[in-house]
């Protein structure tokens, strides 16, 4: 059974991954919760990851929901000469819309979602650090159907002016890709009526065939007579 992890079991993973996409350097990463977006010194990039799912509980009234809006910064530098790199990361907090307060909340997440999460920082940063093919970004992070929509007054991401609820066309993309895949399956043909490995059209075909050895033993009989 999946269990929540602690910054320290976020940590853990990312060591873990990067201890084998990248054996040879150093990496370190650090929770920032005064992190900017788009505000980089030099030499750093920037990975955002704007559709996460993660669950929030109120500490002042007990309130729990999930959100698939969960909002994720990360920046990156590394240094090619000393062969080590640091990774700061901010997640974005929500306000609870049942008691209104105004303390802000942490979201707590899966074990298989932090690690979709570290495989597409860890494509991020290959791509922007390394300069590599970092290969496909896990996009189904994010669980779909969406739980509802999204109320930005109570996101702390949408109050510091990033927009990411609405589906960016990299995800719509997906979803075609993924409806399209859907729709090409055998298993698809069932609805359009021509599911022809159906008990109906296998009892037809067994009778067409039974039909034509009788005919055929039918023709040889006449035959000889």
């Amino acid at each position: 059974m999946s269990t929540s992890l602690t910054t320290c079991e976020w940590k853990k993973v990312f060591y873990e991954k990067m201890e084998v996409a990248k054996p040879a350097d150093s990496w370190e990463l650090i929770i920032d919760p005064n992190l900017k977006p788009n505000e980089l010194a030099p030499g750093w990039k920037q990975y955002l990851e704007q559709h996460a799912s993660g669950r929030f509980h109120c500490s002042w009234c007990w309130h729990t929901w999930q959100s698939a809006h969960v909002v994720i910064l990360f920046h990156m530098h590394l240094d090619r000469a000393q062969r080590t790199g640091s990774v700061r990361m901010r997640v974005f907090k929500q306000l609870c819309y049942e008691c209104g307060t105004s303390r802000l909340d942490e979201s707590s997440m899966l074990e298989e979602n932090i690690e979709s999460l570290v495989d597409n920082l860890i494509t991020s940063l290959r791509e922007q650090c390394y300069e590599e093919d970092g290969g496909q970004y896990r996009i189904h992070v994010a669980s779909r159907p969406d739980s509802g929509q999204h109320r930005s007054e109570f996101c702390e991401a949408c109050q510091e002016g990033i927009v990411h609820w609405k589906p960016s066309e990299k995800l719509l993309e997906e979803e075609a890709t993924y409806a399209f895949a859907g729709a090409s399956k055998p298993g698809s043909l069932e609805g359009s009526g021509y599911n022809f490995f159906s008990l109906r059209w296998c009892l037809f075909w067994a009778s067409l065939c039974l039909l034509l050895v009788y005919l055929q033993f039918s023709f040889r009989s006449s035959a000889f007579l």
